[in-house]
């Protein structure tokens, strides 16, 4: 097994890469003590029987600069495989600002293909390339050198078996003509926005119990505080101070340092410094917000007149698409999106692109009683009016 730790080495490899019609791609990385990953190895493998076609790239190697293969990532005659490809993705828009194109990912491809909801890279090897995977070195510290035998081997499984699994899911497509389904999937995976986290816009991952405005107001200052501080010191947010204690800090309003001292939540290491000077000017800014620069919460979902025996309906339909197209039923509708179409909502996911052919054309027309649903045998069929 090859390790490539020179700019050239790489460049070398990426250049004869650009010969193949794809390449398979993998990371391994750090994040539990920083806010963004730390990239420790990358593993690429072209299609090909010879021994060097899989190779390891470590990106820790001094003076080794990853150029060559965000060149790569814009070829676009050059198919990049990856499985669950999100966190992947991240770490390269955050590096270099760039998007693999164009993009497969087999764990999206897998659920169009029958294969399930978000199956794991194990579960396609065994049942693709009838293989088991050597799951000793999944704890690894990738950041530590020299790698053993069994970390380079377990790295490299990554992406030498991730090419028999594209080739017999992109042929599945192919014959299904369901290719058009992954791409709109994988859209939102190349955009920008999905990994761009705004602080002023981290309060609304932070659940609570009231839409309180004012209670609200606390909770987003100090959510932006939070994720800022994070960002610039690449501290996790919850080494910062987790949700519970935020949610804590938003009720009791702490005014001084020790009024803070008498939180039960907050980590001992936030009640000083520049954590807890943040917290009390964050606490204050969120008391003393202006009427009209309030969080607006959304509430029309708490509004919607949901016809009850129409969305049980709507279920059941979903139940006879999912068996009849092999695809997971989440990855075609939510139990909200079921619920906003049975309260008469038109702009829903379910309703468009490919979910569109699969379910939403029917769903309308059951809606309109334009269709019925007949049971028959053990499965349910649909019946126009």
């Amino acid at each position: 097994m090859k390790t490539l730790t020179t700019t050239q080495e790489l460049a070398d490899f990426c250049k004869a890469a650009e010969g193949y019609p794809y390449i398979t791609v993998d990371t391994e990385f750090l994040r539990e003590r920083t806010y963004y990953s730390k990239l420790c190895l990358v593993q690429l493998a072209v299609p090909s029987e010879d021994e060097d076609s899989a190779v390891l790239v470590d990106p820790l190697a001094d003076g080794l600069s990853l150029d060559p293969l965000y060149d790569l990532f814009r070829n676009e005659s050059v198919v990049k495989v990856f499985h669950a490809a999100r966190q992947d993705l991240e770490i390269f828009w955050v590096e270099a600002g760039v998007f693999p194109k164009p993009l497969f990912d087999t764990q999206v491809a897998a659920m169009v293909c029958g294969f399930g909801e978000q199956v794991g890279y194990e579960t396609l090897v065994r049942k693709i390339c009838k293989q088991g995977v050597d799951k000793t070195s999944r704890f690894t510290d990738w950041s530590r050198r020299p790698l053993t035998d069994a970390q380079k081997n377990y790295a490299l499984a990554d992406v030498t078996y991730l090419r028999g699994i594209y080739e017999r899911l992109a042929a599945e497509l192919e014959k299904t003509q369901r290719s058009h389904w992954v791409a709109e999937e994988l859209r939102t995976l190349t955009q920008p926005a999905t990994y761009d986290i705004r602080p002023e816009d981290a309060w609304k991952r932070v659940k609570t119990r009231t839409n309180s405005a004012k209670f609200l107001a606390v909770v987003r200052e100090l959510a932006q505080f939070r994720e800022s501080y994070a960002q610039e010191n690449n501290v996790p947010r919850n080494r910062v101070f987790k949700d519970d204690a935020l949610i804590e800090l938003a009720s009791t309003k702490p005014k001084t340092h020790s009024d803070l001292g008498g939180s039960r939540l907050l980590l001992r290491e936030a009640r000083k410094g520049a954590v807890a000077e943040g917290i009390l000017a964050a606490v204050k800014r969120g008391v003393n917000c202006p009427p009209d620069k309030l969080p607006k919460v959304d509430t029309s979902r708490d509004k919607l007149k949901v016809n009850p025996a129409l969305a049980d309906l709507l279920r059941v339909l979903l139940k006879s698409k999912t068996e009849s197209s092999g695809v997971a039923a989440k990855l075609i509708a939510t139990s909200s999106d079921l619920d906003q179409i049975a309260a008469g909502e038109r702009d829903v996911p379910a309703l468009s692109g490919w979910r569109f052919e699969v379910f939403g054309e029917d769903a309308l027309k059951l809606c309109e009683g334009k269709i019925a649903l007949a049971a028959k045998e053990q499965s349910v069929k649909v019946v126009s009016m």
